[in-house]
């Protein structure tokens, strides 16, 4: 039997040494980003996701390792547990299989056959189920089962309580069970209707009349049904030819030589696929749909919030975040280049056009005031007259004020501005300037404002309302985790929700570093933080690389070159002739052509280290304080905005991805609606998913396919018609 490293090279690609090492780190209490930074010898680079897709299935196959023990305990203490059934267990490559092993020997609930058993009958079932060449007439031996004090008075009751005993006995039938699964999977259609005979359109109406392969059915129409199911509005159910079916489960229980108990068997064959196996399969069958739809759409929500995560920041410009709204108005918040509140106000731009001439003049003046750079606008309720508005507004100053705007991802704002941070950070205000102050940020550094709200809240997902909750959690903790430690953290300015994120930091740890700062000021060096309450060596290890000190003496503070490598950078830099001024000042001009020159293997073995680790230090040693951000290209801000009556098919736009969902992109294109580009339209080669081409974030070239005003719709192509009208 393989041993768990073994299954995991195999399913990863990767060598049994490197998975090995990869799971001693995990159980030793590493983390996954100090695994993926500064282990990467021990591993052979790989990367994040990776390390975490090895730890989910190492937790998988510990688990059914436990179960398969369980199982095999129970059974042994029943006296049933023979050699084959062990090694059948043992070779059991899912949970569910060590299920369908087990099922006959589980405690079950009261059921017919429980009853027919009680009554005396299990001899009964036990000569017709074997089917022998000289097995007796099922009626003729029937009556010597009769008894009356056992309920048993004629022989069709007999027989009946035989048939229920041998239908259970086909149910629980592992290698049934296995096949009819699998033939399920391959053949069986899932189909939906309405649930009312004349129903109401619904956003499921694509649902009343439906039928898909299993095989072929994609996870969102898995999720939409399975909601439409919940609310009452549609009726799902799994259906296949049932003789075909039943053939494959007769074939496997009816032995091929005849016999006067052939007939019987066959009965309690159909009457098992009917009764038992049927209704349990159909189960098994959308509980896997489900399941599968659930980990494609966690997945893609992961997909998504990475790259919105790691969206450039606009670093060090005043900028005016507007909360827009209807009844309560717009709320804005003017901020400096840090985050630090400047100045609000409440304005009431969809109140009518007076009210909008006063906001104009309202922001037109704390934009002067304030020398304001940026705007940024939620995209939540009339963001789109906030929008038009904006336009105005930047028109009105004049072509000397060099103003812009982007709408903004505000999911998760108000959740944000009422919670105990928020209050904490900003007392003075109320939870709707708040919301401005979050959205203000959020263009300015995405990744610092989003780790302050929980990632379901982020809605760049499909359905993750009905996903469930703890595995949600995990993976999109761990996509933030990810993107916090690949940017890195300043300890000085980093807020407690920020450095909660940080690898070996929990929240307590994260406000102990906040409350010593405040006690003591910043920090200047690395080796200050195990002053820090809690902060042990562990601790350290684990946080060090991934946290920045600016103020420090030692340059390498603020790189992602771990204190543990800092005698290896500094024999670099002498191999090489620099020295740490050189690196302070950016004078390392040549210093990847000197370690090639010199030979990347001797070099990292005169420093101690390997090569990745090698070229990692080199990497920092050239860009000390880099942001991994700065690499990517800026986000798009605008100056004006189109209405929907403006677009015309052919139409060339610029946009920027919103989401990314099974079967398409939303596109934001400075219109009042985003516009989606169909899964079929974003590149000229065949794709299997969106993801493939786009993410949330990217700036793309667009052209306008067809417009819906009545609807509100925009279709819009990622490919490049023959005649493209610019604007």
């Amino acid at each position: 039997m393989q041993t768990i490293v073994q299954i995991l090279a195999k399913e990863l690609g990767k060598t049994e040494e490197h998975v090995s090492n990869v799971v001693t780190l995990l159980d030793e209490g590493n983390t996954v980003p100090f695994i993926a930074r500064y282990r990467k010898e021990m591993h052979g680079t790989m990367d994040d996701q990776t390390i975490r897709t090895l730890a989910d299935r190492l937790q998988y196959l510990r688990n059914l390792d436990a179960r398969r023990t369980e199982v095999k305990n129970s059974i042994e203490g029943q006296g049933k547990l023979t050699p084959e059934l062990a090694e059948a267990i043992d070779g059991a490559a899912t949970l569910a299989e060590v299920e369908d092993l087990y099922r006959p020997y589980k405690q079950k609930r009261r059921t017919r056959a429980t009853i027919a058993k009680e009554k005396g009958l299990e001899g009964l079932a036990a000569i017709l189920y074997a089917q022998e060449p000289d097995c007796p007439i099922p009626a003729e031996e029937a009556k010597k089962y009769l008894d009356p004090e056992k309920n048993v008075e004629t022989v069709e009751e007999a027989l009946g309580g035989a048939n229920d005993i041998v239908a259970e006995w086909i149910s629980d039938d592992a290698n049934v069970r296995k096949a009819l699964r699998a033939f399920f999977v391959k053949y069986a259609d899932v189909v939906t209707s309405a649930a009312k005979k004349d129903p109401e359109d619904s956003v499921y109406r694509n649902y009343y009349n439906f039928v898909s392969p299993v095989c072929k059915v994609q996870g969102h129409q898995v999720l939409a049904f399975n909601r439409g199911e919940r609310e009452e509005i549609l009726k799902v159910g799994i259906e296949i030819d049932r003789e075909v079916a039943l053939g494959l489960v007769t074939r496997r229980v009816v032995k091929r030589t005849a016999c006067n108990a052939t007939s019987f068997v066959e009965a309690a064959a159909g009457d098992a696929y009917d009764r038992l196996i049927f209704p349990s399969v159909e189960r098994e069958i959308r509980s896997m749909l489900t399941e599968a739809a659930n980990e494609g759409a966690i997945g893609q929500f992961a997909l998504n919030l990475k790259p919105l995560l790691m969206q450039p920041p606009v670093k060090g410009f005043v900028t005016m975040g507007l909360d827009p709204g209807y009844r309560m108005g717009c709320k804005v918040a003017v901020v400096d280049g840090t985050g630090k509140v400047l100045d609000t106000a409440v304005v009431y731009p969809t109140y009518g056009e007076r009210q909008k001439r006063e906001c104009i003049a309202t922001l037109a003046a704390l934009i002067k005031k304030h020398k304001v750079k940026h705007i940024a606008i939620g995209n939540g309720t009339a963001s789109r007259e906030t929008e038009q508005m904006t336009v105005e507004l930047i028109a009105s100053l004049g072509h000397g004020a060099d103003v812009s705007y982007m709408i903004v991802n505000e999911a998760g704002a108000s959740v944000y501005s009422a919670s105990p941070l928020a209050a904490k950070e900003f007392p003075e205000f109320d939870v709707n300037l708040r919301s401005a102050v979050s959205i203000a940020r959020r263009l300015q550094d995405p990744l610092a404002e989003l780790v302050k709200i929980d990632p379901k809240s982020i809605g760049v997902g499909q359905y993750q309302h009905d996903m469930p909750e703890k595995r949600l959690s995990e993976t999109l903790g761990g996509v933030v985790e990810d993107c916090v430690n690949a940017v890195g953290v300043d300890v000085n300015t980093a807020s407690a929700p920020l450095l909660s994120r940080v690898a070996g930091l929990n929240a307590g740890v994260a406000a102990n570093i906040v409350k010593y700062r405040e006690e003591n000021g910043s920090f200047t060096s690395r080796k200050q933080l195990l002053k820090v309450p809690k902060l042990g060596e562990k601790a350290f290890e684990q946080c060090a690389g991934f946290l920045r000190v600016p103020e420090s003496k030692q340059v390498l503070d603020n790189t992602a070159v771990h204190p543990e490598s800092y005698g290896a950078a500094e024999k670099l830099l002498a191999l090489c002739g620099f020295t740490a001024e050189d690196v302070r000042a950016g004078r390392l001009a040549g210093l990847r052509e000197k370690i090639r020159s010199y030979g990347e293997a001797k070099a990292a073995q005169a420093c101690g280290v390997g090569v990745p680790t090698l070229n990692d230090i080199a990497g920092e040693l050239m860009k000390p304080g880099r942001d991994p951000r700065d690499e990517l290209p800026a986000p798009l801000l605008r100056k004006d905005v189109l209405e929907i009556k403006d677009l015309k098919p052919g139409m060339e736009l610029k946009g920027t991805v919103r989401n990314v969902i099974d079967f398409g992109a939303f596109v934001d294109i400075g219109v009042h609606q985003d516009g989606l580009v169909h899964i079929s339209q974003i590149a000229d080669r065949f794709i299997r998913h969106p993801s493939e081409v786009v993410s949330v974030g990217d700036v793309v070239t667009v052209w306008v396919k067809e417009v819906d005003e009545k609807k509100n719709r925009i279709s819009l192509t990622m490919k490049r018609p023959k005649e493209a009208a610019s604007v």
